[in-house]
Order: structure tokens, then C-alpha cells, then sequence
């Protein structure tokens, strides 16, 4: 993992939201049109007071708050631990 040019504060963490897939399991490509992105991200750094999330694991998140950031033309995404809801294997 690179150096994170985002030091997050508090409860936040700064994430990389995974990219969707263009093609089901079965070979179907999806349209790009009106399809959501997951909800699933890669955790890069944590905050002091964030609990139970290290850097490097995979989380589920949700919420409309989250901010996100592109620098060096790298997107990142600062993502509150409330907003946080599961972490995947």
C-alpha cells in the first residue's frame, strides 16, 4: 500500500470505494446507465479514534455524508466510522 496523502481526524477513515462490475458471473454485460455503485471499500488509513477497522481491510459502508476526494488524480473517500456498517472477509 502507497502513502496516503490524506491524514483523517477523529472518527473518519479515508477509503477506496471498489469499482463496479461490468459483467454478471454468468458472462451479461451491466449498462453503465442507472447502475449503482457497491458499497464496498478498501480502508487505506484510520483516524485515532476509530475503533475495530485497520487500514487494509474491506468494509460495507453507506450514507449520503461522505465526502470524496481526488488528488493526483487518485479518488479517495472520507467515510465517518458511524456510516460504517460491516467489515468483509
Amino acid at each position: 500500500m502507497s502513502k496516503v496523502p490524506i491524514t483523517p481526524l477523529a472518527d473518519y477513515v479515508v477509503a477506496q470505494q471498489e469499482e463496479a462490475k461490468s459483467k454478471t458471473n454468468s458472462g451479461l454485460y451491466l449498462p453503465d446507465k442507472g447502475s449503482e455503485k457497491p458499497k464496498i471499500a478498501t480502508v487505506l488509513s484510520v483516524g485515532p479514534i476509530v475503533k475495530d477497522i485497520k487500514a487494509g481491510e474491506r468494509i460495507v459502508f453507506g450514507g449520503y455524508s461522505n465526502t470524496d476526494i481526488k488528488i493526483d488524480g487518485v479518488e479517495y473517500m472520507l467515510i465517518k466510522q458511524e456510516n460504517i456498517f460491516a467489515k468483509v472477509s
